[in-house]
């Protein structure tokens, strides 16, 4: 069995909406998610998560604090990832729908209200009061079954 996967992600918010990406190649998910991901050996989380969120929006972000600890699995496979979610605030760039993530992944990217979040596919579940109910100690969300 493969060692879980540690990502890192940013919650990003301007004029109270929430940055959420849709990270599926072609548009084959209605799934929405933070930006961010993988973590590269030999750089710290805030570096990690910087990069990502710049390939994936063309934002450049100041990280702050840890809001929430989230884990997924496969549970009919080895797949399991541990993420790390970030407070974020955007430093420079503009949000473009020109923009290319040099992985080809993300394919769309958007701010969301609440009440739009709400009529979404998203994930983790948390994410939207996490994200909206401000500074507080870091939550840990339990494992949840990969949904696609």
């Amino acid at each position: 069995m493969s060692q879980p996967r540690l990502a890192a992600r940013a919650l990003i918010l301007r004029d109270n909406r929430l940055l959420l990406v849709n990270a599926y190649p072609g548009d084959q998910s209605d799934l929405w998610c933070a930006p961010g991901g993988g973590v590269e050996r030999g750089a710290s989380l805030p570096d990690n998560l910087a990069r990502e969120v710049f390939e994936e929006t063309g934002l450049t972000i100041r990280v702050g604090a840890l809001a929430l600890v989230n884990e997924f699995h496969d549970p009919k496979g080895s797949f399991h990832q541990v993420e790390l979610f970030f407070r974020a605030e955007i430093t420079g760039g503009t949000l473009s729908d020109n923009w290319q993530d040099p992985e080809a992944v993300v394919t769309r990217r958007r701010f969301f209200s609440e009440a739009e979040i709400a009529t979404l596919r998203f994930k983790p579940d948390s994410l939207p009061r996490v994200a909206f109910d401000g500074a507080g100690p870091a939550r840990y969300d339990p494992l949840e079954a990969i949904v696609r």
